[in-house]
């Protein structure tokens, strides 16, 4: 899949490949009303640019409503499978947010329920870091009326207890990972080089955390259906992340880079259960873990 914030709100990424050929597209996170995001700068490359990238958008989006009326359409029509992924500031917004998406089309698969995104202003501070606030708002979510996945962070310890307890509210599945809270000081400039400040780690630095998530929380819950994300540009990453526990993968920071990467990517992880004699992906997943 396309991991939410790195290929638009539509249909951006379909003049480099069929959408239809990847298991879903996960569009940026929206709200339940238009959302600015915030100050510029918003993005900016690590030290060594294959080690990906720190930004802070601040989920700036038009609204589910908007996003319904007139991108979700071409996305269709381009033969995707949709996640669409909400994000809220309160309990009550993911209720609205979710609830707008209650009749969206049969081909909106799945909500991905954003309790994790470290770039709004009050940045330090997510749903994600609490059990209790991340089981508040993913029951909140119900009203969508499909699937919901919980899109967790990296940055707490309990991440174990907070996958534990999305899932108890009626999460179907988990993504791990968002990014990781970071920081750049522009040192010609003596301040921060974004514009709000602090940001989420991406990219190829992310990765060996992302796997450590994904594995913890597939040894705490072998039974819950994990999406793995952070750090996936090759097909050997893919596998990785599979091996960890997850049963999907998304690809995100390496389409700013290579907008055709999921496609790469998975093709790469074609050829190596190819290489490999592997039949199915049910024989990856979860694989470090045996004895």
């Amino acid at each position: 899949m396309t991991a939410s914030g790195t290929s638009g709100h539509g249909a951006e990424l379909a003049g480099y490949g069929r959408l239809s050929e990847l298991g879903a597209v996960v569009v940026k996170s929206l709200s339940d009303e238009p959302w600015p995001g915030n100050p510029a700068p918003r993005l900016h490359p690590l030290s060594t640019a294959a080690a990906g990238m720190i930004n802070s958008v601040g989920l700036q989006g038009p609204g589910i409503a908007h996003w319904l009326e007139h991108d979700l359409p071409e996305l269709l029509d381009s033969g995707a499978t949709v996640i669409a992924s909400i994000w809220g500031g309160t309990v009550d917004s993911y209720r609205r947010a979710a609830g707008l998406l209650a009749h969206a089309p049969a081909e909106v698969a799945a909500v991905e329920v954003n309790v994790s995104c470290p770039n709004t202003d009050d940045g330090m501070r997510m749903f994600a870091h609490s059990a209790d606030a991340t089981a508040a708002a993913v029951e909140a979510a119900a009203g969508c009326g499909r699937p919901r996945w919980a899109k967790l962070s990296p940055n707490t310890f309990e991440l174990t207890d907070v996958a534990a307890a999305a899932v108890a509210a009626g999460a179907a599945g988990v993504v791990l990972a968002n990014t990781l809270s970071g920081m750049v000081i522009d040192i010609d400039k003596r301040r921060p080089a974004l514009g709000a400040r602090r940001g989420g780690v991406s990219g190829a630095a992310l990765r060996p955390v992302a796997v450590r998530a994904v594995y913890d929380v597939r040894a705490a819950l072998p039974a819950v259906p994990i999406v793995g994300v952070g750090g996936v540009g090759r097909g050997t990453d893919a596998v990785e992340m599979i091996m960890a526990g997850a049963s999907a993968v998304q690809v995100g920071t390496a389409i700013f880079a290579d907008p055709r990467a999921p496609w790469r990517v998975l093709h790469e992880l074609r050829q190596w259960c190819e290489a490999h004699g592997v039949q199915k992906l049910d024989e990856l997943i979860g694989a470090a873990h045996e004895p």
